[in-house]
């Protein structure tokens, strides 16, 4: 009789069932996260339709329907309008610009200006017709 030869066997199976849970659990932990983040290239102020803008403490560009371009009320060169922004700013403790475009204006125009603003880490407002 062999009784003195008996011995524990240890299975050399892998168990993936764990393994699984963990790799579910990353998926639903990232597809949850994904969501959330936003993919805004300028960061943009907008007004809502009631209210109002306090334009003393800002700077405003505007372009008519001409494609002239104006900061306050003084008709300036568009391929001076970053250095006089600059200007202007320089010295204020609320970088904001307030936006104000003709409907007319095409859209190339107005990212001109948000581009000039989002690289120089300026605010834009862009002012609308409440009505």
């Amino acid at each position: 009789m062999k009784l003195g030869k008996t011995r524990n066997k240890v299975s050399t199976e892998f168990n993936m069932s764990s393994m699984t849970d963990i790799v579910f659990l990353l998926l639903i932990f990232f597809m949850l996260t994904s969501t959330m983040v936003t993919t805004n290239a300028l960061d943009l102020v907008l007004p809502k339709g009631k209210g109002k803008t306090d334009s003393n403490k800002s700077i405003s560009v505007s372009i008519d329907k001409d494609l002239s371009f104006f900061i306050d009320k003084n008709k300036i060169d568009e391929t001076q309008l970053e250095t006089l922004l600059l200007g202007l700013v320089a010295n204020a403790e609320n970088k904001a610009i307030v936006l104000r475009a003709e409907k007319s204006v095409p859209h190339e125009k107005v990212v001109y200006v948000m581009d000039i603003a989002y690289r120089n880490g300026i605010k834009m407002v862009v002012a609308v017709n409440p009505k």
